[in-house]
């Protein structure tokens, strides 16, 4: 399998491809074996490319939705800057409005999305990240106890009311207490 990070659109997507092509004839050509089947995914770390999914969905085989870049670069904020830091907020409804979206066109075109970062290893977006539909969570070793125990601990149907719940929110603030709330009655 082949990752591409930081696409932005179909084009750069498509000249992706070529590249890897040109890389299989020079392969062939030299007679080195190698998968001519190869998948190729696309990381989603740019607003760009959450918008466009549907698109990039049709010439694609799987996405990861990089969520530490995603949200930085979806709010403006340089999460490494400790004056303007706060504001970096994965659960700000137009994270999840892009994560939803990014994951629906995944879905529609029948390939995978899994996620990386940091969203996918809190327990409380996870509720959100499990409801929407997310096929993959990758995380730190050490929170994988505890992300299973919860997911175990809750049906999907479950999740998906707390996502649709989320969604309809206004807010950061509300959705982390709604979820907060959640979690803690899940757990009990």
């Amino acid at each position: 399998k082949l990752m591409y990070p930081m696409v932005s659109g179909i084009e750069e997507l498509r000249q992706a491809n070529k590249i890897l092509e040109e890389a299989k004839e020079e392969l062939r050509a030299k007679g080195i074996p190698f998968d001519e089947d190869i998948q190729v995914g696309v990381m989603i770390e740019v607003p760009s490319a959450a918008m466009t999914a549907d698109i990039l969905a049709k010439e694609a085989d799987s996405f990861s939705i990089g969520s530490n870049d995603l949200i930085q670069y979806a709010l403006a904020v340089d999460r490494g800057n400790e004056k303007v830091a706060y504001l970096y907020e994965p659960a700000h409804p137009a994270v999840l409005r892009l994560v939803k979206n990014i994951i629906d066109s995944a879905h529609a075109a029948d390939i995978n999305v899994g996620m990386c970062g940091e969203m996918a290893g809190d327990p409380s977006l996870a509720l959100i990240l499990l409801g929407l539909g997310l096929d993959e969570f990758s995380m730190p070793p050490q929170v994988i106890p505890e992300l299973k125990f919860l997911i175990r601990s809750i049906t999907l149907e479950q999740a998906k009311n707390i996502a649709d719940e989320a969604l309809k929110l206004s807010t950061g603030t509300e959705v982390e207490e709604y979820t907060h709330a959640q979690l803690r009655e899940i757990l009990k």
